[in-house]
C-alpha cells in the first residue's frame, strides 16, 4: 500500500469546508498522512468555533521531505491571510489567498513530493472570473494537459459529462467525434491504470430517446459510428442510450460509467441518487486530483448541519490508491 501524504487545499475561507474536515477526522482514521494548506488564523477560528481540539503542527515546505508525518496532529502549511470582516469582503485578497494555495500544492506535486491532492471548495463564479468553465478545467491548464475530464464517482455507478459548465444552447457546438473518442479513452484508461478493472461505459445519446426531428442527427451521425469503433478496439462501451432511463435500477446495474453529453444531463441524476456521497475526480492529470463534490454553501456556514461524507469519501479513495 502506497501511503504517500494526501495534500488538502481549504479552498474558500467562508465555507463549510473546515466543519466538514473536522468531522472526517472525528470519524475516520486516515493512514496516509493529511497535510492542509490553509491559513493558520482561519484554522483556529473555525476550531473555536466547532470546539474542534487537536495540536496544529506547523510544516516548513523547505524541509518537508525530512519530516515524519502522521494524522495524531493536524501537518498545516500556513498560508498567510487576514481575518477582519473588511478582508472577506475583499474579492481580490480572498483569490490571492486561494491561489498562493494553489500553487504551493501545485509545487509539492511537480516535485514529486506526492501524486494526491484534495481541492477544497471554492466560489467558482468569482475565483475563475470567467476565465475556465471550472475548477477542472484551471487545474488542466496549470499543468499543460488539455485531455482531462470529470468523472463524479461512486462505487455503484460514475458519471461523466462530455462538456462542464456549458450554456445549452452551446453544447451540441461543441460536441465533436474527437471529444467524444477522447472521453471515452480517457474513461478506459482512467479504470484500467487507477482502479484495476476495465470499465463497463454506457453512453446517452445528445437529444429525447436519443432521437432527433431535424436533419442534424447527432446520435447517429456523431455518437453512434465513435461507440461502434470503440467496441473494436475492445473497449466495453454501449450506447447511445435514452437519458430519461439509463439510470433506472436495472440499467445501472449492466455499466459503471454512465458518459453524458452535458452537465446536468448525468449530475443531476447522479445527486439525486447518491446526494452527498461521491467524489469529483479529474482524469488526465499526472497525480490525482479530488474534491468533494459540492460547493462551498455559504447558507450552511457555522450551522453545524453539513454533511461530511463527500470529503471523508475523497479521503478514503486516495487513501487506498
Amino acid at each position: 500500500m502506497n501511503y504517500k501524504p494526501i495534500i488538502v487545499t481549504a479552498g474558500d475561507p467562508e465555507s463549510v469546508f473546515y466543519e466538514i474536515f473536522f468531522k472526517s477526522l472525528k470519524k475516520k482514521i486516515f493512514l496516509s498522512p493529511i497535510i492542509l494548506i490553509s491559513s493558520k488564523d482561519v484554522l483556529l477560528r473555525n476550531m473555536e468555533s466547532f470546539k474542534f481540539y487537536k495540536k496544529i503542527r506547523y510544516i516548513n515546505v523547505i524541509n518537508i521531505r525530512k519530516l515524519t508525518l502522521s494524522n495524531n496532529t493536524i501537518n498545516l502549511i500556513d498560508v498567510k491571510l487576514k481575518t477582519s470582516k473588511q478582508i472577506f469582503k475583499n474579492k481580490r485578497y480572498i483569490n490571492d489567498y486561494i491561489n498562493n494555495c494553489y500553487e504551493l500544492a501545485f509545487n509539492l506535486i511537480k516535485k514529486k513530493f506526492t501524486n494526491k491532492i484534495i481541492t477544497g471548495p471554492i466560489n467558482k463564479k468569482k475565483f475563475l472570473n470567467k476565465k475556465f468553465l471550472g475548477i477542472t478545467e484551471f487545474i488542466s491548464k496549470k499543468f499543460n494537459n488539455k485531455n482531462t475530464g470529470m468523472l463524479i464517482y461512486n462505487k455503484q455507478i460514475s458519471v461523466c459529462p462530455l462538456t462542464t459548465h456549458l450554456p445549452i444552447k452551446l453544447v451540441s457546438k461543441n460536441i465533436t467525434k474527437s471529444m467524444i473518442k477522447n472521453k471515452i479513452n480517457l474513461i478506459n484508461s482512467f479504470y484500467k491504470n487507477v482502479l484495476n478493472f476495465k470499465p463497463k461505459i454506457a453512453v446517452v445519446g445528445m437529444n429525447l430517446h436519443s432521437e432527433s426531428i431535424l436533419k442534424i442527427k447527432e446520435d447517429e451521425k456523431i455518437i453512434k459510428p465513435i461507440i461502434n469503433n470503440l467496441k473494436k478496439k475492445n473497449i466495453n462501451v454501449n450506447g447511445p442510450f435514452s437519458a430519461d432511463t439509463i439510470f433506472l435500477k436495472q440499467n445501472r446495474k449492466k455499466f459503471n460509467v454512465i458518459v453524458g453529453m452535458y452537465h446536468d444531463q448525468v449530475l443531476a441524476p447522479m445527486k439525486t441518487l447518491f446526494e452527498y456521497d461521491a467524489i469529483n475526480i479529474t482524469m488526465g492529470l499526472p497525480f490525482l486530483r479530488v474534491s468533494p463534490d459540492h460547493g462551498p454553501n455559504v447558507e450552511m456556514i457555522n450551522k453545524n448541519i453539513s454533511n461530511p461524507i463527500s470529503l471523508i469519501r475523497a479521503l478514503e479513495f486516495l487513501d487506498k490508491i
